[in-house]
C-alpha cells in the first residue's frame, strides 16, 4: 500500500495521532547545529567526519551524491527530541579527504561496509538507519550484509538500478536515464564542474532544480564534485543490488518517493516494495528526488512516525 503524507497531516498508520509540534524547520547549511563540533573518527582505514545530537536509541542519518553531513543541518533539531542523531561524510565527501581518484559515489558496497565500520567505531550494535539516494543504495547494502545491526531502515529512492534488470520495460528506461545523464557525466570527464553541477542537479529534479538551491547547497554540491568526477572517470564496475539481496533485510523499511520524482526511481521502489519482506511505502507530495531537502517538515513526519512505532 502506498500512503501520502502532506506537511501537517496526521499519520495514524504509524500510530502518531496529529502533526508533530515544531517540525517545520528550514532545512539549510545555516542551521544551528554544531558546525563547530565536528568530530571525527577513523574507521575502515579512514577517517570520517560527523556531527551529533541527542540521546537515546541511535538514528544514523546517510546523505547522498553531492552531498555531506551538512545535508540533514536542518534535520538533526527535529530527529534529535528522543534520539542519538548520526550524521557523517562518506568516504571522499567533505570534509574529509576528497580526490578525483579516490572512491566513486556509486560504489555503494564500500560505503556500506564503511558504515558497519562507523557503527562499530562509535560502540553502536544496531541503529535505526535513515537514508538518502546513493547513500539508500549504500544503505541497502549495509542492511542486506549486517541484517542484525538494523533497527528499522528508511531510504529515499535508492540509486539502486540493479534491480530493474529483466523487469519488462526496464531496457527502454534504463537507456532513457542513461541518456538524461551522459552530459553529466561528460562535462565532469572534462573537468567542467559548474556545468557538471547544473546537469546534475536537473537530470535528477527536472529544470531549474539547480536554480532553486541555495547558495549553502550549491556551495555543498561543488565542496563533493570529487566523487562525481571519480564517478565519471572510474573504470570500477557498478555494484549491483539484486532482489534476493533485499530479502536478507529483515528490518522493518520505510521506501520513500517524491511525488514528482523521475520514473526511474518509482520503479526502482516499486521493485523493492516487492522484494522486502517488511515494508511500508509512501509517497511526499510537492517534491522531487531530494525529499529531505524539498519537503522537510513531511520527511521528518514520516521518519519521526516510523522510528517510534517500532
Amino acid at each position: 500500500m502506498v500512503f501520502r503524507l502532506n506537511c501537517w497531516s496526521s499519520v495514524m498508520h504509524f500510530g502518531i495521532k496529529g502533526p508533530l509540534a515544531g517540525v517545520a524547520l528550514a532545512v539549510g547549511l545555516s542551521s544551528p547545529v554544531m558546525a563547530d563540533n565536528v568530530k571525527e573518527l577513523r574507521a575502515a582505514d579512514t577517517k570520517f567526519a560527523y556531527v551529533e545530537a541527542g540521546k537515546g536509541d541511535p538514528i544514523v542519518l546517510v546523505h547522498g551524491g553531492l552531498q555531506d553531513y551538512r545535508f540533514w543541518n536542518g534535520h538533526l533539531p527535529v530527529l534529535s527530541r528522543n534520539h542519538r542523531v548520526i550524521a557523517y561524510s562518506r568516504r571522499n565527501h567533505f570534509p574529509n579527504a576528497t580526490s578525483k581518484d579516490g572512491l566513486p559515489d556509486a560504489a555503494a558496497d564500500v560505503h556500506g561496509e564503511d558504515l558497519a565500520a562507523i557503527l562499530a567505531e562509535l560502540g553502536i550494535k544496531r541503529a535505526h538507519i535513515v537514508a538518502h539516494s546513493a547513500g539508500a543504495h549504500a544503505a541497502l547494502f549495509f542492511a542486506s550484509n549486517h541484517p542484525e545491526m538494523v533497527i528499522t531502515l528508511v531510504v529515499n529512492e535508492p540509486a539502486a538500478a540493479g534491480l530493474l534488470a529483466g523487469m519488462p520495460g526496464s531496457a527502454e528506461l534504463l537507456k532513457e536515464w542513461g541518456a538524461r545523464f551522459a552530459s553529466t557525466q561528460e562535462a565532469f570527464r572534462k573537468g567542467d564542474i559548474d556545468a557538471g553541477l547544473r546537469l546534475f542537479a536537473e537530470a535528477v529534479g527536472g529544470p531549474g532544480t539547480y536554480d532553486r538551491r541555495s547558495d549553502a547547497d550549491r556551495k555543498m554540491m561543488s565542496d563533493n564534485a570529487a566523487s562525481a568526477v571519480a564517478d565519471a572517470i572510474s573504470s570500477r564496475p557498478r555494484p549491483v543490488f539484486t532482489c534476493e539481496m533485499a530479502k536478507r533485510i529483515s528490518a522493518p523499511t520505510l521506501l520513500m518517493n517524491g511525488e514528482r520524482s523521475p520514473e526511474f526511481f518509482h520503479r526502482i521502489v516499486d521493485q523493492l516494495e516487492k522484494c522486502l519482506p517488511e515494508r511500508r511505502r509512501i509517497t511526499i507530495p510537492d517534491a522531487s528526488h531530494t525529499v529531505p531537502g524539498e519537503n522537510a517538515p513531511a520527511f521528518d513526519e514520516a521518519v519521526i512516525a516510523f522510528v517510534t512505532s517500532h
